[in-house]
């Protein structure tokens, strides 16, 4: 058996309201039916402009958004319709039709409440129960699509991984096993280790005032070094020149 959603959306019966108002719900019928529902959108606005409380303005704008496929905005309708109505029939209506409009927008699980809120008025309505079961499967395809989603992720996930740790583990063996490598890498460290001795040298340079004392210090051992060659030479004794003959 094909499952099928099954939509009914009747138009309910008004009175009591203006002309006016009457006359653009008219309108709008006239364009529903021939599937223009765009522009019979635009009449049932009118006529809910007019008077914001005219129930049939208001359902059949959510009957026309729903042909075109507005889902989300026909659900809104359908729900503030089941806040004012009071009957049974009104709610399994708009209960009914909200769990199609839900169901449409892929909101499985609200629909399949929306559809159990139109069952509790109106047990015996068939269409709800078969829309009821449709959306229960669609729901639980829906899970299962998820989780069979979350374990292909997970499955790349660590599939990618362990190809980062081959590859890791395959570049520390090719460094290992080759000995031009390892002496790039030792003249690369001997080179970072001369680039932070130079640093330092750079980073402990002296103040003026160390140079100074340096400098005193200098030429106080250079005054020493003088003076004792000049005591040395007071005495040493003169010998003395022969003549020539």
């Amino acid at each position: 058996m094909k499952w099928v959603l099954i939509t009914i959306l009747p138009f309910i019966v008004y009175q009591g309201f203006s002309q006016a108002e009457r006359k653009f719900v008219r309108r709008g019928n006239r364009e529903f039916d021939d599937k223009k529902y765009q522009e019979a959108e635009i009449q049932y606005r009118k006529a809910f402009e007019k008077n914001p409380t005219f129930v049939a303005a208001d359902y059949n704008l959510g009957n026309a958004l729903y042909r075109e496929k507005q889902y989300e905005a026909a659900a809104s309708r359908y729900m503030g319709l089941a806040e004012k109505q009071k009957s049974n029939e009104g709610l399994n209506r708009q209960y009914y039709n909200l769990g199609n409009a839900l169901y449409k927008s892929g909101k499985y699980k609200e629909s399949i409440e929306a559809y159990k809120n139109a069952l509790r008025k109106m047990p015996e309505d068939m269409n709800a129960k078969h829309n009821l079961q449709l959306a229960m499967r669609k729901l639980q395809e829906q899970n299962r699509n998820q989780q069979d989603n979350q374990q292909k992720n997970n499955k790349q996930d660590n599939k990618q991984d362990n190809k980062e740790d081959k590859n890791q583990s395959q570049q520390d063996k090719d460094r290992n096993n080759n000995p031009q490598d390892q002496g790039k890498d030792q003249q690369q460290q001997q080179k970072n280790e001369n680039q932070s001795t130079d640093k330092q040298n750079v980073n402990g340079q002296i103040s003026p005032a160390d140079a100074e004392r340096i400098l005193q210090a200098l030429e106080n051992e250079e005054k020493n070094v003088l003076k004792k060659v000049q005591e040395n030479k007071k005495h040493v004794k003169k010998v003395p020149v022969e003549k020539n003959w």
